[in-house]
């Protein structure tokens, strides 16, 4: 079985959450004691978020951490954040092991549940920018995504509490989807930054609820497997 290596650190909440689904998903797959080899390289968050460079010094830490997990032995890697995949094509041409997609994998998840018409929730990048949309879109997915005012506060959620494991405002976030099934027929909904699943699971809406964070790890172990 290959060795998998995680960029992580951003968050480390969402980290933590990643690893929690490894050794659950192992455990599922392989039996109670059985677990791929995992690297993790967690990236100082801070330095990430203000980087005084913009996305061209992020993509200069991705790559660095990408290299070192390389290094470390890992030969399938998976950077455990949705917004840094804006970056994700440039990482992984430098890189000389197999990459897996956060995107790639919720596409694939979203195509085998049958779903179309999907609501983006995530970071303020994540929803504005058309580089997750234009994936998916190029797929032959609906998506939706929140309006300004509730992209600003889908944003301070995450970087205020979620980050922080505060979950006060889960009931705004699941009146949300809920009002958007209704209003907009969406189908789905994409926790399209990996803090979301802390406060919204599946059950809690009308919708099939798509965990970006255990939908990428699984596919990081089959990956691994193969």
């Amino acid at each position: 079985m290959r060795r998998i290596g995680i960029i992580g650190g951003t968050s480390p909440e969402s980290t933590l959450y990643y690893y929690r689904k490894y050794i659950e998903i192992s455990r599922e797959r392989f039996g109670p004691y059985s677990f791929p080899e995992l690297v993790v390289y967690s990236m100082n968050f801070q330095e990430f978020r203000e980087n005084p460079e913009g996305w061209e010094g992020r993509k200069r830490m991705l790559i660095n951490a990408a290299m070192a997990l390389e290094r470390a032995g890992a030969e399938v890697i998976g950077i455990s954040a949705n917004t840094p995949h804006l970056v994700f094509p440039d990482v992984q041409k430098v890189v000389g092991v197999k990459m897996v997609s956060i995107i790639d994998a919720v596409a694939q998840e979203a195509e085998r549940r049958g779903l179309r018409r999907l609501l983006l929730l995530g970071t303020k990048t994540t929803m504005t920018m058309r580089f997750y949309r234009d994936a998916l879109e190029g797929r032959g997915f609906e998506v939706v995504v929140p309006g300004e005012g509730e992209v600003d506060e889908i944003d301070r959620i995450i970087f205020e509490e979620l980050m922080f494991e505060n979950l006060e405002s889960k009931p705004w976030l699941l009146d949300l989807i809920d009002r958007y099934s209704r209003e907009e027929g969406i189908e789905a909904v994409i926790l399209g930054c990996t803090e979301l699943p802390l406060a919204v699971k599946t059950g809690d809406v009308d919708v099939d609820v798509l965990d970006t964070a255990e939908i990428h790890m699984r596919a990081l172990i089959n990956a691994a497997a193969e």
